[in-house]
């Protein structure tokens, strides 16, 4: 099943275009991450499909429904980047207000429950005025949660936590798609998306370049090689950073030779060291992280 299709979802302000017939596919029980640069439409996506924005053109289905029908919006959960409860009220009573809000029976219990799963529980009754934005952005995430969603919306959920924060959070979600929640998230903390996203998808310009599984992005990307050799004679040396695009540096007796290529260039690469008579004591890659990845799809623009 799919919890979140678009079809051709669109946007315009006036004369910019925000959201470029966007289709995304989500498979449900996953975590989704959604990348992009400042102003490549994420948060612009998100509103349409959470019902704050009406889009220009295209639709979308979540959870196998119309995503406008107001009986979808009751199984969906939705942290905004930017929010503000009122400031006199209690941890506690934004928690009920908002269940109020969904017109959902909620116990004493689920309230425990939520506030042992967000960290807040010796926080319940301090009131929203004294929380640090860590502490707020912890609450904003159990007010997502408060009507035990089936697909959840998180717009930069970790960007105001501290690292004991953000590995707990990261817990918390994985817990969650093990339960079956589908979870879609927006953040520019790429660390974290790599971490805990089953597939992603990369926009820019309002268009999607990119949308699959991490293993799939990665797939075919230029990788860092790293390969420790007897030092070149300076001519041979010369020829090297004439034809690949390689850097070195003295370890010992040794150097340690550094270049990015695809994988499959790389037997060629080793083959032509050994021509050259080079002593090759090793060769090892380096995992290609989700932040080179995006910066170089970037460059790349849209195939």
């Amino acid at each position: 099943m799919k919890a979140i299709q678009t079809l051709g979802l669109t946007k315009r302000y006036g004369s910019r275009l925000a959201c470029d017939q966007i289709h995304l596919s989500v498979t449900a029980g996953e975590i989704f991450g959604l990348l992009g640069p400042n102003g490549a439409g994420k948060s612009t996506l998100v509103k349409m499909l959470v019902g704050l924005v009406r889009p220009t053109a295209g639709t979308a289905r979540l959870l196998g429904q119309p995503f406008q029908h107001v009986a979808v919006r009751r199984e969906i959960g939705y942290l905004p980047e930017l929010f503000r409860y009122q400031a006199w009220l209690t941890v506690r009573e934004v928690l009920y207000f908002h269940a109020d809000l969904l017109k959902k029976p909620v116990t004493p219990d689920i309230i425990d429950q939520l506030l042992a799963q967000t960290g807040l529980t010796g926080r319940a009754a301090d009131r929203v005025k004294s929380l640090s934005k860590g502490l707020q952005q912890r609450l904003g995430l159990a007010v997502a949660l408060i009507g035990r969603p089936r697909l959840i919306f998180l717009d930069e959920p970790t960007s105001a936590l501290d690292p004991v924060g953000r590995y707990e959070v990261g817990e918390l979600l994985k817990s969650l798609r093990s339960a079956g929640v589908t979870i879609f998230l927006n953040s520019h903390l790429l660390s974290d998306v790599e971490k805990l996203s089953d597939s992603v998808a990369l926009i820019d310009q309002g268009r999607v370049l990119f949308q699959g599984s991490l293993h799939d992005a990665m797939a075919g990307e230029v990788t860092r090689y790293r390969v420790h050799i007897a030092p070149l004679p300076p001519p041979v040396w010369e020829t090297l950073t004439a034809r690949y695009p390689v850097t070195k540096e003295s370890l010992g007796s040794e150097w340690v030779i550094t270049v990015n290529m695809p994988r499959r260039q790389m037997p060629e690469f080793l083959s032509w060291l050994m021509e050259q008579g080079a002593a090759i004591y090793e060769a090892s890659a380096t995992h290609t992280s989700l932040e080179e990845w995006f910066l170089h799809r970037l460059k790349r623009g849209n195939p």
